[in-house]
């Protein structure tokens, strides 16, 4: 369809001879019931700057996907450990005994625990500092929350901004190798009296192969972003929620130990 589209295109700004037009459609016929267009001799058969547009495309669609995959897991653990975590302590542990299983050397903490274990540490070492009261207690475990949240919430975004990268730019990546395959068919019609769809037809091919390898590469990359932001926002919504009833419990329990 898209073969005949094309020679019809050219026909119109270029009167072809009759011969001229049967052998282009006899090439047309052929690569219809051969079983379409071999893609991957299009594609060794491009112009070289055409080619590295396809090889950056490639490369770009590769490097989204593993943070896709990647950033799938990373998300899945936290909101994992977060639901552990929130089970746990408002199950009316004790918070000293949280503490130390925050602070045990044989697992890493991530997500609300590590928010819990920042606060709960300085809160603990200002307590014992003399000269310190309860309003100088919480806005200490305070700042040390809002520091792992921050900490914490920069390790979630990680990534995210190649992802919003490779999805903005690959479809103007891909229409330059459009342009140039496009612009290398039209001088090939410049240089011939009569134009014929096989002398014009591997530019125009090559030319949307680049158009639609830059689709590729950005339409699941914007989808991905846009999705992975957003779980983002909900993580960290979710942190300083935790980190301001935190606070509370905080402040109570500073006030007790002044009365």
């Amino acid at each position: 369809m898209l073969t005949t589209v094309l020679l019809a295109a050219a026909t119109a700004a270029t009167p072809l001879a009759p011969e001229s037009v049967a052998a282009a459609t006899q090439v047309a016929t052929e690569a219809a019931a051969s079983g379409g267009i071999n893609y991957f001799t299009l594609i060794a058969k491009a112009s070289v700057p055409v080619q590295l547009v396809m090889l950056l495309l490639l490369i770009g669609s590769v490097m989204s996907w593993v943070i896709i995959f990647r950033k799938s897991r990373v998300y899945r653990r936290a909101e994992a450990e977060a639901n552990e975590f929130e089970n746990r302590f408002w199950s009316g542990a004790d918070l000293t005994q949280l503490f130390r299983a925050a602070t045990d050397r044989n697992r890493s903490v991530e997500g609300l625990e590590a928010i819990f274990e920042g606060g709960f540490r300085e809160f603990t070492r200002l307590r014992q500092k003399r000269g310190t009261d309860s309003r100088g207690q919480l806005e200490g475990a305070q700042r040390a929350m809002r520091a792992t949240l921050s900490r914490e919430s920069g390790e979630l975004e990680r990534n995210l901004e190649t992802l919003a990268n490779i999805g903005s730019t690959s479809p103007y990546v891909g229409l330059v190798g459009t342009v140039w395959g496009i612009m290398i068919a039209f001088h090939e019609l410049g240089n011939v009296k009569q134009a014929t769809m096989a002398q014009v037809a591997p530019h125009i091919s090559e030319a949307l192969i680049a158009t639609a390898m830059g689709l590729f590469a950005a339409i699941p990359a914007v989808w991905a972003y846009n999705r992975y932001a957003s779980r983002v926002e909900r993580l960290t919504v979710r942190y300083e929620a935790f980190a301001e009833d935190f606070s509370s419990i905080l402040a109570r329990q500073g006030s007790s130990d002044e009365q």
